[in-house]
């Protein structure tokens, strides 16, 4: 159907060092998620801050790293949660999608976190995965849980800057990453277990219509995290596949980046000093990747937000 993508080879940027690695311990969601296997780092979640740093999640053990352009690791928090997506808000902010609690913030000035939308209507929500924000404002997050097409009732909500908060879409088998599209009438949200991204068109007042499939992937276990390029283009990291895909506007597939360390790829941002450089997260590696799209010239959004552009 389409000529082979291009492939582009990584380079390693950071590693998380061995002595921050959580060993002879178990958790919960090492138990579940891993089915108990040593677990010593499961990272995901990058996103920029307003001074070119790289923030990361470690799920199983609640903790967020700091990586300088540099590539030198420092663990900034260490909580009891189970971090997943991160996104950093215009006033320096970052928001979590923490997959016990809910909505977390944290505040990295005071290194402090707290709750910020955990339980609506009092009851809990599924799971929390990746978040993304409007430049209203709007917060998009994922609600995925143990969903699947065994179960899809899976959720994509808005919490409005009002504090309301919309059900989206209820029947997603395995919400995961999303971002809006460049004028921000569309989400793409990857559905993990039904190994594609979803195109959820928006209408006026924010209710979704004509939902469909935008890229049909098959393999591995699914998307995972995806980052949006100033075409509107996707790139998408197919966790299990051990692979990042970049594609056209159009779905042409273009790029196709292979970690050497493991299978999972799961989540990228765009950033460096012209935002051309992609950064991709081996979670069970503990390692970051780097590679330089070719596209001379012109800039990238990460699916951080738009909020999370290194200037």
């Amino acid at each position: 159907m389409f000529d082979p993508p291009t492939r582009l080879k990584p380079e390693l940027f950071a590693r998380i060092p061995e002595r921050l690695h959580v060993n002879e311990r178990t958790s919960q969601w090492v138990n579940v998620q891993q089915h108990g296997n040593p677990t010593p780092v499961f990272l995901e979640g990058p996103s920029f801050d307003h001074e070119g740093n790289l923030w990361v999640v470690d799920i199983p053990w609640g903790r967020l790293f700091r990586i300088t352009p540099r590539g030198d690791v420092t663990l900034e928090l260490e909580y009891d949660g189970e971090p997943n997506g991160l996104k950093f808000h215009p006033d320096g902010r970052a928001f979590i999608a923490d997959y016990r609690h809910g909505i977390m913030v944290f505040d990295p000035a005071k290194g402090t976190i707290e709750p910020y939308f955990v339980r609506p209507t009092l009851e809990r929500f599924k799971g929390c995965n990746d978040l993304f924000f409007a430049s209203n404002g709007d917060l998009y997050f994922t609600d995925q849980g143990q969903t699947g097409l065994h179960d899809p009732t899976g959720r994509l909500y808005r919490l409005r800057t009002d504090g309301r908060l919309d059900c989206v879409l209820s029947n997603v088998p395995s919400p995961n990453g999303l971002v809006l599209n460049l004028d921000e009438t569309a989400v793409y949200l990857a559905v993990t277990r039904d190994n594609a991204i979803w195109r959820v068109p928006l209408l006026a007042d924010g209710t979704a219509t004509k939902v469909g499939v935008y890229l049909q992937m098959s393999g591995g276990g699914g998307p995972d995290g995806i980052a949006l390029d100033e075409q509107g283009g996707l790139a998408v990291c197919h966790v299990g596949f051990g692979a990042v895909w970049i594609f056209s506007a159009k779905g042409e597939p273009l790029y196709r980046i292979d970690s050497p360390f493991s299978l999972t790829t799961t989540n990228c941002a765009y950033g460096g000093p012209e935002n051309r450089d992609l950064f991709i997260v081996d979670s069970r590696a503990g390692c970051i990747l780097k590679v330089e799209v070719p596209v001379p010239g012109k800039r990238m959004y990460s699916h951080a937000g738009r909020s999370n552009r290194t200037e």
